[in-house]
């Protein structure tokens, strides 16, 4: 040490830790946008998470398509920014017009007003154009125009091809169709190492800092390998460190329910039954769109949690959707009453409900229920309260990793959280709770090998979710007959 001669200050870190907030309702989606359709040599990202938090933002990085059947992602960016005015999302997008296309050989077309309009726009490939007979093949941009977004081949003035002649086109076009359920539950490349489709979620936290929350994957998590996959990753990502919840859909088609009273027996079948998974059915419709109900219930989510700083602890449901209609797959109408609805979500499913002039969500019930009653794995917004309060603690703590175990550290984290317990009981995000360093629960040896354990005591409210009132004729008042 140097020789010290004077009055000297330093600093040390502060006994109480402030919170590391969580974005409590981040959803990560993943399917197929048309990102060979963005505009004319750009391709958007494949199999790469995409943080957005605006409309423009998620079309400009991975493109947009009103074929919703085709383009999952698209019924997603439009729901969130459009519909509920929330963000920001993380899109994965697993369709590549690479692989994901078909070709077409001397397909027979005419020149009809000097256009050609293809049945696929998205071309991947320059399309090759003969005569009928086969014999000559025109030249681009001498003989015809073409716009591989639109699909729209132009006769060229003065060219070798006349108006209203039959030709053959060879092209090669997107398909979407082509991406299967593997490719959206994904997984690890043995040789290089690189993720695909829900493996991805595990790159969201280190790319953005932002932990994941909700995971979706409209138009396919109808699909029961797909959302058991949801499920287990919601449960271990970034290897366990956080927490999220999976919200998906029960077909609502042949393959599935058309009557709200098999819905039961296909969730059990299938084995919907995880505690950190919300089960939806039917679909949802607004003017000519339909809409999957897992992507508004999620998107309802976000907007009930933005009213609540973004603490998840007040549940989605009797909360307006932005809908006209609940429908099936193939748009019949469905109408559900209080007691069908009501039916559904004792079966842990969640619904839309028009009652009292306006259409709503409808069910608190994740979908354990009711093989599971314990209320912190069958009430969804309690739920949803553990396993954002166990990402705000490991986010918050994480700085205390490999510090000495002295009582300095034991304090900091014990006072630190108890501050934050006690500010989230007194606005009645949560009823009480706290947390403790108990003895029993550390053993010596575990000490002595650097493992610490907290107990932490929470309990959020539950929801009202039965009110009723008891009415009683009483006589008594009949003397108001003879007051004076």
């Amino acid at each position: 040490m140097s020789y010290s001669h004077g009055v000297y200050a330093s600093q040390l870190p502060t006994s109480i830790v402030p919170p590391r907030r969580v974005y409590c309702s981040l959803p990560v989606i993943i399917g197929t946008s048309p990102v060979h359709m963005i505009s004319e040599g750009i391709t958007g990202a494949v199999n790469e998470p995409v943080l957005a938090h605006s409309y423009d933002e998620a079309v400009k990085a991975l493109g947009y398509s009103e074929d919703w059947g085709k383009y999952t992602l698209s019924e997603a960016i439009y729901t969130y920014f459009a519909l509920y005015g929330v963000g920001p999302i993380v899109l994965i997008n697993v369709f590549d017009p690479a692989t994901h296309k078909t070709e077409v050989t001397d397909e027979a077309a005419t020149f009809a007003g000097g256009i050609i309009t293809l049945a696929n726009p998205g071309l991947v490939s320059d399309p090759v154009i003969k005569s009928s007979d086969g014999v000559t093949t025109y030249v681009a941009n001498t003989d015809y125009t073409f716009d591989k977004i639109t699909g729209v081949i132009s006769l060229v003035e003065g060219g070798s091809i006349t108006a209203g002649a039959e030709v053959k086109l060879t092209y090669s076009y997107g398909d979407p169709g082509k991406v299967t359920s593997n490719q959206i539950i994904g997984g690890v490349n043995a040789e290089t190492g690189a993720k695909s489709g829900l493996e991805l979620a595990n790159e969201v936290f280190p790319r953005f800092g932002l932990v994941p929350a909700l995971i979706l994957a409209p138009g396919w998590s109808h699909d029961p390998i797909v959302a058991a996959v949801m499920a287990t990753k919601a449960d271990s990502l970034n290897g366990g460190h956080f927490d999220a919840m999976a919200v998906a859909d029960i077909p609502c088609d042949a393959s599935g329910c058309t009557k709200y009273s098999d819905v039961a027996a296909w969730k059990a079948t299938n084995n919907y039954t995880d505690s950190n998974l919300v089960a939806c059915w039917p679909m949802l419709k607004l003017g000519d769109k339909k809409f999957h109900l897992s992507t508004q219930a999620a998107a309802l989510m976000g907007k009930v949690d933005e009213a609540n700083d973004d603490i998840p602890y007040e549940s989605p449901s009797n909360k307006p959707l932005e809908m006209n209609g609940a429908v099936l797959a193939d748009g019949s109408e469905v109408w559900l009453g209080p007691e069908s609805a009501s039916y559904l979500n004792g079966q842990g499913v969640t619904t839309a409900l028009n009652w009292n002039g306006r259409w709503t969500l409808w069910g608190n019930r994740t979908a354990a229920y009711p093989t599971i009653t314990d209320v912190k794995d069958s009430f969804i917004p309690v739920q949803r309260m553990f396993r954002w309060k166990a990402n705000e603690f490991v986010l918050t703590f994480w700085q205390k990793v490999d510090q000495p175990i002295t009582k300095r550290i034991v304090e900091s984290i014990v006072d630190s959280e108890n501050i934050r317990l006690n500010g989230l009981a007194a606005r009645e995000a949560i009823l009480g709770g706290r947390i403790e360093f108990l003895a029993e629960e550390n053993p010596v040896t575990d000490l002595m090998d650097g493992v610490m354990a907290f107990h932490l005591y929470l309990t959020p409210p539950s929801p009202a979710r039965e009110i009723s009132a008891r009415l009683e004729y009483d006589p008594g008042y009949l003397s108001t007959l003879f007051a004076r």
